[in-house]
This record gives structure tokens, C-alpha cells and sequence, in this order.
């Protein structure tokens, strides 16, 4: 599978022509503060436990130390290189089930910020494949606090039951739903279709 190993690729080139303070979707977040996230994240264990406890300042003094350590270029490449070898993302088939998602949706943080965002790219039909699957694995947990069933449909006839007594259905390229399952709902190029009042539940549910 390609798909982390290009999206690691174009996320860096992204951040590099961006500069370091450019926003993101990711609340008040620059892309120094996205930068910082993504090589904590590979590259201090104590800042992935913290990030998988959800303990958000501990995560964020470390990536603040992160920055002042790394110039932003410096931890950009650093990122492009890939994690350091004692990182657990070295391990074989780490790299691809945990940053498929990780650098896809935050390269379009960054894509689709500001007042002039950009369009959704013109993925290679493989690319979306693997998006496609990435939805699949992930579905259950990023939709967990949706209020009621989903249907995820691309526009070529795929459906994705994500649990049952579905209200709404969405339907979009993988990559578009990918953005919606995990709270990027303004800026997803879908279509959600049901009736209004559950259309405006599960968006306020899933939004960030």
C-alpha cells in the first residue's frame, strides 16, 4: 500500500510552501503547531501515550518543546524522512495502518484552511482505493458518537453500512467522506442526504 508513504511526501511539500504560520482546520493550530504534532507523534513515546490518553497538555508542552528545539524546516524534513529508529512506527505495517489517515486528513488541514481554500485533489483512482479501505477499518470508531446508522456511498455505487438504523446517508469520493467521518464537515465535498433535523444532529455530532 502507497498510501502513507505518498501522503508523508505531499503533506511535507505542503507545509514547506505553507510556512509556519499559515492555519489549519484543526482549530487554532498553525502549521508550526501541526508540524510539531506530527514528529511528536513519531518521535516521543511519552507524547503518543499522552496523545492516545487524550491528555492534550501534556501532548502540547511537548510539541511546544519540539519547537523551540527544531527549527520548522528542520522538523518538516525530519517528518519527510520518517520517524527515528527506535520509534514504534519503525515497526513493519505500523507505518501505513496508523499514518494513512493521520497524513491524509491533516494535509488537507492544511489544503482547505484560510480564505481561499483549495479543491479536493485528483487522486489516482488506487489512492482512493486505499482510502476507501482506510474508511472501512476506521468507520465504527470515528463515526462512535454519531447518534444513529450512516450509510457512506461513493458516487461509483459502493455502501458502507456504518452501524444499524441509518437515518442519513453520505455520499462522496473516499477521500471526501474520510474528511466528513472525522469532523471536517464544512470542508468535505459530500452530499448528506435525510431529513434535516437528522442531517443537523449528526454534523453538530461529528463537526470540530
Amino acid at each position: 500500500m502507497e498510501l502513507a508513504r505518498v501522503e508523508r511526501q505531499a503533506i511535507c511539500d505542503t507545509l514547506l510552501a505553507a510556512g509556519p504560520d499559515a492555519p489549519t482546520l484543526c482549530g487554532s493550530w498553525t502549521t508550526g503547531d501541526l508540524a510539531a504534532h506530527l514528529w511528536v507523534r513519531e518521535n516521543e513515546l511519552p507524547a503518543v501515550a499522552a496523545i492516545m490518553m487524550s491528555r492534550e497538555r501534556q501532548a502540547g508542552l511537548r510539541m511546544a518543546e519540539a519547537r523551540s528545539r527544531l527549527s520548522y524546516p528542520a522538523m518538516v524534513e525530519e517528518i519527510r524522512r520518517g520517524p527515528r529508529l527506535l520509534s514504534p512506527f519503525r515497526l513493519p505495517g505500523v507505518d501505513e495502518r496508523a499514518n494513512a489517515l493521520e497524513f491524509f486528513v491533516h494535509h488537507e488541514d492544511v489544503r482547505r484552511a484560510g480564505p481561499d481554500p483549495l479543491p479536493p485533489r485528483d487522486l489516482a483512482p488506487g489512492l482512493q482505493d486505499e482510502l476507501w479501505l482506510v474508511l472501512k477499518r476506521s468507520s465504527r470508531m470515528l463515526f462512535r458518537s454519531a447518534p444513529f446508522g450512516v450509510d457512506l456511498e461513493t458516487p461509483d455505487g459502493r455502501v458502507l453500512p456504518v452501524r444499524r438504523r441509518r437515518r442519513v446517508a453520505v455520499v462522496g469520493e473516499p477521500g471526501e467522506l474520510l474528511l466528513f467521518a472525522t469532523g471536517r464537515t464544512t470542508a468535505a465535498h459530500v452530499r448528506v442526504l435525510g431529513e434535516p433535523a437528522e442531517v443537523a444532529r449528526l454534523t453538530a455530532r461529528l463537526g470540530i
